[in-house]
């Protein structure tokens, strides 16, 4: 068995309760170790292999899975985040259905999670944004056509980006053409929930300034939005005027 585990957002406490207890049964865990708190693989029992994927390829991966299949042991792959974004955890479950072994998913904290908390801020607030894109710029790898920072940037909603970092130049051209405003507020959150957390407030158009003046480049997620600072509304949800299955409304 091969179970997926999101290793969470940083800290080694973020991981689920059914995410340790899956590192302490674990007979081998490959961890992707340039993303990870390896602090997490102090939970895993004596004895148990223990292998990085940061230098192997999927079919470096796919083979330590099968050699432990072949073996009877349990596998753990554990993850940065939540497994189903920017995981690449597509891939390895076609080989495995490919191969007939059987696996499951534990979902983890998100890094755009962690960063959210980190800057004390809720994504979708009445009157400014009830929408979050999650994406990334096209660089190395390209993005589908269609999905396009510009063509996002249109709807003016809450922006995360992930793998974007040494992009800044471009994102903030992207968009400021797709029509955010220069001013709009936004932030570098560096290793949200990590013990060396950093958090750099901005605007969209000081973005790759303030990551060029405190020497970010990589390990941070981007998030740009007026929920960073625009005046937002009350919430209907508690509003004593507003009626609801478990409420009466009042005047």
């Amino acid at each position: 068995m091969v179970h997926i585990v999101g290793a969470g957002c940083g800290a080694a406490d973020l991981i689920t309760l059914r995410g340790k207890r899956l590192l302490e049964e674990a007979d081998v865990i490959v961890y992707a170790g340039s993303l990870i708190n390896t602090e997490l693989l102090s939970y895993a029992k004596p004895g148990c292999e223990l292998r990085d994927s940061a230098k192997m390829t999927l079919e470096e991966v796919i083979a330590v899975y099968t050699q432990a299949e072949s073996e009877h042991k349990m596998t753990v792959r554990l993850h940065s985040g939540d497994p189903s974004l920017y995981g690449a955890i597509g891939e390895q479950m076609r080989e495995l259905d490919r191969l007939g072994i059987e696996y499951d998913i534990t979902p983890g904290v998100s890094s755009f999670a962690g960063a959210a908390a980190a800057l004390k801020t809720e994504y979708t607030l009445p009157g400014v944004s009830q929408s979050v894109v999650i994406t990334r710029a096209a660089g190395r790898t390209p993005v589908p056509e269609g999905e396009e920072l510009r063509s996002f940037a249109a709807h003016r909603t809450t922006m995360v980006l992930f793998l974007s970092t040494g992009l800044l130049g471009t994102v903030t051209k992207e968009l400021t053409a797709g029509g955010y405003p220069a001013d709009t507020p936004a932030a570098i959150v560096y290793k949200a929930s990590w013990p060396d957390e950093k958090i750099f407030r901005c605007t969209l158009a000081s973005l790759e300034e303030t990551a060029r003046e405190n020497g970010i480049t990589k390990t941070a997620l981007i998030v740009i939005g007026g929920v960073l600072g625009e005046p937002f509304e009350r919430s209907k949800l508690y509003d004593p005027s507003f009626a609801t299955e478990f409420r009466e409304a009042r005047s």
